[in-house]
């Protein structure tokens, strides 16, 4: 009847975001991703690092957004991860600028800022800056999961 149908639409929702989030870690697990992560805090970094590693992916972490620019100039990413908060270039700076150099026609790579400052309506403040995705620290690791297969998905 109309009463399961509610329920029954956002199970459905949610089961295909985790078929689609298995799929994607599925393609992952033949190729991981390599990961840019940008943030001044070397706990974060750690803390990052640590997630990364148990969903598969490879990276490299730099503590500003000066030094992130310099690494993508440098080396292959499929993603990069930027804090908002940091020293000499923050990360909305660094989104940017990144966005400012595929105007010549580079490959889109996917940025999702991760910040401390979790307001409402930030994540649309984010992706209207050029993000691609967001998530709110403390980082949950099943959150960034999600959001990095929706991000490389494109969904």
């Amino acid at each position: 009847g109309t009463r399961h149908q509610r329920p029954r639409t956002s199970g459905i929702g949610s089961l295909h975001a985790n078929l689609r989030g298995a799929y994607t870690m599925g393609l992952a697990g033949g190729k991981s991703l390599r990961v840019l992560v940008a943030d001044d805090n070397p706990i974060n970094l750690k803390i990052m690092r640590s997630a990364l590693k148990e969903l598969g992916h490879t990276g490299v972490t730099v503590d500003d957004g000066v030094k992130a620019l310099r690494c993508l100039d440098q080396l292959e990413f499929d993603l990069v991860l930027l804090d908002v908060m940091m020293p000499e270039l923050d990360g909305i700076q660094t989104l940017a600028a990144i966005r400012q150099g595929e105007a010549g026609g580079k490959r889109r790579l996917p940025v999702i800022i991760v910040s401390a400052n979790d307001l409402p309506g930030d994540r649309q403040r984010f992706i209207g800056k050029g993000a691609d995705g967001y998530v709110p620290k403390p980082v949950d690791v099943a959150a960034l999961q999600s959001e990095i297969a929706r991000v490389i998905t494109g969904a």
